[in-house]
């Protein structure tokens, strides 16, 4: 079983902040790959599905970011998971806006998410890292955190959240590597080129002829007329007259 965290504020007040990015991805989520309703459980609200033939249970902690280990540390003991079954989704400053990286294990970043995920389950949990761009001001930071996405930053975040959850199930199949590679194609497809293969088999062309050349003389003398012209030619070549 795999448990998939998204982390944010509970609350209409919080739910279009840059710091509630992982709320977004995991109401995707469970729209995309057609999870269970929502359900109180755990200290926060959980869905239950199957991916890949495997059970998985997403988990949205309603006890305010700075508290989520609470809620994923309950859910955790309760099912007996290691921390390397958990996968968290959450936004970070320290990359640009749309970009993403993901690793296991490492420190909190001053995130306080992470700070509480880190003191109710140890480390080695999956990190799924939403980048939301840095105001480049450490003053603004809180304020950035917790404002909502503009205008403009919204479509690419957008184009981020789909391909996130698009390819998903790679990360626990395959390692982080081709589902970040994956994630990179889905938001930047190569160029469309067609292969030799896919190629339509064009009909051979009819040789031409020169337009010089003519076609050679048919004769298209009577049977009768031949053999008279044959019989004419025999007289002349070896003489003789009417019998």
């Amino acid at each position: 079983m795999l448990l998939l965290v998204g982390l944010g504020n509970p609350g209409p007040k919080y739910e279009k902040n840059r710091h509630n990015i992982g709320f977004m991805a995991v109401d995707e989520f469970v729209r995309r790959h057609s999870f269970g309703p929502w359900k109180a459980r755990f200290q926060g609200l959980v869905s239950e599905g199957t991916l890949g033939g495997e059970k998985v249970m997403v988990l949205k902690p309603t006890t305010f970011m700075n508290e989520s280990g609470r809620a994923v540390g309950e859910a955790v003991r309760f099912f007996k998971l290691a921390p390397s079954d958990v996968y968290v989704i959450y936004d970070e400053l320290d990359l640009p806006a749309g970009k993403l990286k993901v690793k296991q294990s490492g420190g909190h970043g001053g995130h306080n998410g992470l700070r509480s995920l880190d003191a109710h389950i140890g480390k080695d949990y999956w990190r799924i890292r939403l980048g939301i761009g840095h105001p480049g001001d450490k003053a603004k930071v809180h304020s950035h955190v917790l404002g909502d996405f503009s205008k403009a930053e919204w479509p690419s975040m957008e184009k981020l959240l789909d391909a996130v959850v698009d390819a998903f199930p790679v990360l626990p199949d395959k390692g982080p590597g081709d589902y970040m590679t994956k994630v990179a194609l889905r938001l930047k497809p190569p160029a469309n080129q067609k292969r030799d293969g896919d190629r339509a088999k064009q009909p051979e062309a009819t040789p031409q002829k020169p337009k010089n050349e003519t076609a050679p003389s048919v004769d298209r003398a009577s049977p009768k007329t031949a053999l008279a012209q044959a019989l004419a030619k025999a007289k002349a070549k070896f003489g003789g007259g009417d019998a």
